[in-house]
Order: structure tokens, then C-alpha cells, then sequence
């Protein structure tokens, strides 16, 4: 079973890739199944239709999924390759406190069957420009709410292409995650161009059975089915 559950499309203000093509790719590359989760950055990006002037940057607008469009599309590629490949429906979140209740709105909107939670930005400044340290018992504490929450991890192989020395989350964090009880594992390729798309999950597979795991997960309406390693 192949699945990458963190894919990114024209419709992510940081990438090009045309849907359709990358589920022709997927199909190419044997992927079982895909979930889209293009971005939404509340609190540094606005939504098409707020009314706000889009701003843009390296000739990209800075402007969160256009719904509509988005979610009409993927029913038209379901239609046209579901006896191929599963297409799942998904977004990923930029979550800041603040913009908790605007995307509780968003999540009400749509059908979903998953969503990535992600940390981009912290006091609307993006994340990677500030330094913001993360510690054990913070991390501890994060874990185990995401337990009782009956929420999951993902492990995300971008790790591989950009060269880090560990992967994302780290094998430790990983470890605790399971220490904790954790089970809930999705494995996702955060492609946003075709040479991205579906790399490292064998591998991924492989670390996890190392460490223990014996699942990972892919979803549907939000609930996670488990899928031998």
C-alpha cells in the first residue's frame, strides 16, 4: 500500500504543479492513493474572495486555496481516475492561536477527509525567520494532548531531498510519540514539483517498522485507517 498524504498543487501560493498531472504521476509511480493539501495561511495570507488586495512575492500571489475551485476540481479528478487511484480531499493549516476560529469556519465548510496542522508562523512572522527552540517537555506535552485528541503525526520525507541529518520529526520525537501510546502515522512527501512527489516513503516505511511501528494511516472524513507497514 502507497500512499503520499501531504501533496501540494497550482493552488498552493508556493507551487506549480497542475493537479491533474500529479495525479498522473501518482498513477505512474504506483501510488495507491494521494490526499491534496494545498496551503492556508491565515493571519499572513488572504483568501481570494476577502476582498483584501492579494499581495505577491517572486511573481506569486501570497493567497491562501480558492476553495470553490479547488474542491470542484478534485471531484472532477475523482470522477475521471478513481478506478486508479483513491483521491482524498485535504488542506494544510498554518495554524497560529489566533486564527484558531477562522479556520474552525473553514474546517465546517468542506467535506474534508484530512488536514494537516502545521506551524508556519508564530505572531504572524514566519517561522523559520525567528528563533523559536523547542524543548522535551513542551514536545511531551504537545504529544500527548494529540493522543488523547485522537489526532496523528505525520512524518514528513522532505527530510531526505533537503539533506538533514534526521528525519521530520526526529527519530527520538518518534520514539516518544510511541512511548506515549501514539499510533497514528501518516507518511507524506510535501511535493510541490513532480521530482517530489511520492520519494522516501518506502524508506519512511522501513524506519518506522525499525522503530517499532507496525501501521501508518491514511484517512477518510477525517477518520484514520490503519494499514499494515
Amino acid at each position: 500500500m502507497l500512499a503520499d498524504y501531504h501533496v501540494h498543487t497550482e493552488y498552493s501560493d508556493d507551487s506549480t504543479y497542475c493537479m491533474e498531472h500529479v495525479i498522473t504521476d501518482a498513477i505512474r509511480l504506483g501510488l495507491e492513493e494521494i490526499c491534496f493539501t494545498d496551503h492556508v495561511d491565515y493571519g499572513v495570507k488572504w483568501d481570494w474572495d476577502s476582498g483584501q488586495e492579494i499581495k505577491y512575492r517572486n511573481g506569486e500571489p501570497l493567497a491562501n486555496v480558492d476553495y470553490p475551485r479547488y474542491m470542484e476540481e478534485i471531484k472532477k479528478m475523482q470522477a475521471l481516475y478513481g478506478s486508479k487511484i483513491r483521491i482524498r480531499t485535504g488542506l494544510e493549516f498554518g495554524i497560529q492561536t489566533h486564527t484558531i476560529p477562522m479556520f474552525r469556519s473553514l474546517y465546517h465548510r468542506y467535506p474534508f477527509d484530512f488536514i494537516i496542522l502545521s506551524i508556519h508562523q508564530v505572531n504572524d512572522q514566519e517561522f523559520w525567520t525567528y528563533p523559536f527552540p523547542n524543548v522535551k517537555p513542551l514536545i511531551e506535552e504537545i504529544l500527548k494532548t494529540v493522543i488523547t485528541d485522537g489526532k496523528g503525526i505525520e512524518v514528513n520525507t522532505s527530510s531526505y531531498r533537503y539533506g538533514l541529518s534526521d528525519t521530520t520529526p526526529s527519530r527520538e520525537i518518534l520514539k516518544l510519540y510511541k512511548a506515549l501510546g501514539g499510533k497514528i502515522i501518516t507518511i507524506g512527501s510535501d511535493s510541490h514539483r513532480p521530482e517530489h512527489l511520492g520519494t522516501y516513503i518506502k524508506e519512511t516505511k522501513e524506519l518506522l517498522k525499525e522503530l517499532d511501528y507496525t501501521h501508518f494511516c491514511t484517512y477518510e472524513r477525517m477518520v484514520p485507517i490503519f494499514h499494515p507497514l
